[in-house]
């Protein structure tokens, strides 16, 4: 079974190259790092990192030097972190990983980008009253899709084993932001018609596959009027499949197809260059519809799928894995991030069986979130663990 740990850039720039790969090396026992390439906006308490116990990483931001001939003349292209200053964080990581025998994996963060949404609002998911999401780029648009394939085209040059893709499709209304606030119960249903993307883009994929994309769009200002006018309305359960006589669950499955085709693109842009794509399922079997994920359909678009098993039990991890089977993804076509901090895991013991209950399984990799966030002892834990 491959381990890696999941780190930031500035996790080496804070620490030095030594002790952080010593760190993974010695410590945790790892056989590679899967190093945040493209991440988005966090506030974060670092336990042991020695510069800083507090730091915010900025929106959007890349940790690598993106080649300029590879951007010119697009609206959207990855920016340096000021954090990295003149360096280049993925070629001293891709350095010492290959002298160190270790596996780099390029951590990117591809639609949830507050920086690329607020500087070009067109690109941003549009509700069904034309409200941008700036949060957000949307799958559907061709500006965006161009970057995410662009974007994989930059790590070959690093040596880069795997694309650990997250955020390569929609996200929901509460995907998090400032002082984010939501003084009235607006219910699940009008959360969800909220979150929903009727950009040009979408309407257009939604009406080339048959879909009154128009109309929806119209039925759902209309039903969300409703919802936020009356708080009895807005605790109708009526599910979505029902609503506008099924015109709006339609319209939702025409947003999968968007999901499933950029990332057979990526995945396609990857493999060319001799990477694989790792889809990060961050929601789970059954969570993903409103996101655009349709698991089946990626199982078979991606390399492989990735998926959180944070759970206190081993028993627990088991669950979450095998719930892939029913979308056609068996545990070998599989990667799993476990948590070794105390929130999950009691001791050594408790880690070394789930990662057992994972070889059991097939599992071919295994994960651990997050090296600056943990404190050292954690870092020992999977070293016990895994030994």
């Amino acid at each position: 079974m491959e381990s890696s740990v999941l780190a930031f850039a500035t996790d080496l720039i804070d620490e030095g190259a030594d002790t952080f790969f010593g760190n993974l090396t010695d410590r945790a026992g790892v056989g590679g790092v899967t190093l945040a390439s493209v991440y988005h906006e966090a506030r974060d308490v670092f336990p042991h990192n020695p510069r800083r116990v507090i730091r915010y990483l900025e929106p959007g931001a890349a940790y690598f030097r993106p080649d300029a001939a590879r951007w010119a003349g697009r609206r959207l292209a990855p920016t340096p972190s000021t954090a990295i200053g003149d360096r280049d964080p993925f070629a001293e990581a891709a350095q010492e990983a290959q002298r160190r025998g270790l596996k780099l994996h390029a951590w990117t963060v591809f639609c949830h980008n507050d920086r690329l949404g607020f500087q070009h609002p067109d690109c941003a998911p549009a509700n069904a009253f034309g409200d941008r999401q700036l949060t957000e780029l949307c799958p559907a648009n061709p500006e965006v899709r161009e970057y995410a394939t662009t974007l994989v085209a930059e790590f070959a040059r690093y040596g880069v084993d795997a694309i650990r893709a997250e955020s390569l499709h929609f996200h929901g209304l509460r995907h998090g932001y400032h002082h984010e606030r939501y003084f009235e119960q607006l219910g699940p249903v009008t959360e969800a018609l909220l979150g929903l993307c009727f950009c040009d883009h979408c309407l257009a994929r939604a009406q080339a596959l048959g879909v009154p994309a128009a109309e929806t769009r119209q039925a759902v200002q209309d039903e969300l009027r409703a919802r936020l006018a009356d708080e009895r309305r807005a605790a109708d359960p009526t599910p979505l499949d029902e609503l506008a006589g099924g015109a709006v669950a339609a319209y939702i499955d025409a947003a999968l197809s968007t999901v499933t085709s950029l990332t057979a693109e990526v995945t396609e842009a990857a493999a060319q260059l001799g990477m694989r794509l790792t889809f990060m399922d961050g929601g789970g079997p059954g969570k993903g519809w409103l996101s655009g994920i349709d698991l089946s359909a990626i199982g078979k678009a991606a390399h492989q799928i990735e998926t959180l098993g944070y759970a206190k039990t081993p028993e627990a991890v088991r669950e979450k894995v095998a719930a892939y089977a029913l979308h056609g993804i068996r545990p070998a076509e599989m990667a799993v991030i476990l948590r070794p901090m105390t929130q999950d895991c009691d001791g050594p013991a408790n880690l070394a069986a789930k990662i057992d209950t994972l070889r059991q399984l097939g599992v071919p990799e295994v994960e651990f979130y997050n090296y600056g966030l943990m404190r050292l002892s954690s870092l020992d834990r999977i070293g016990a663990a895994l030994r």
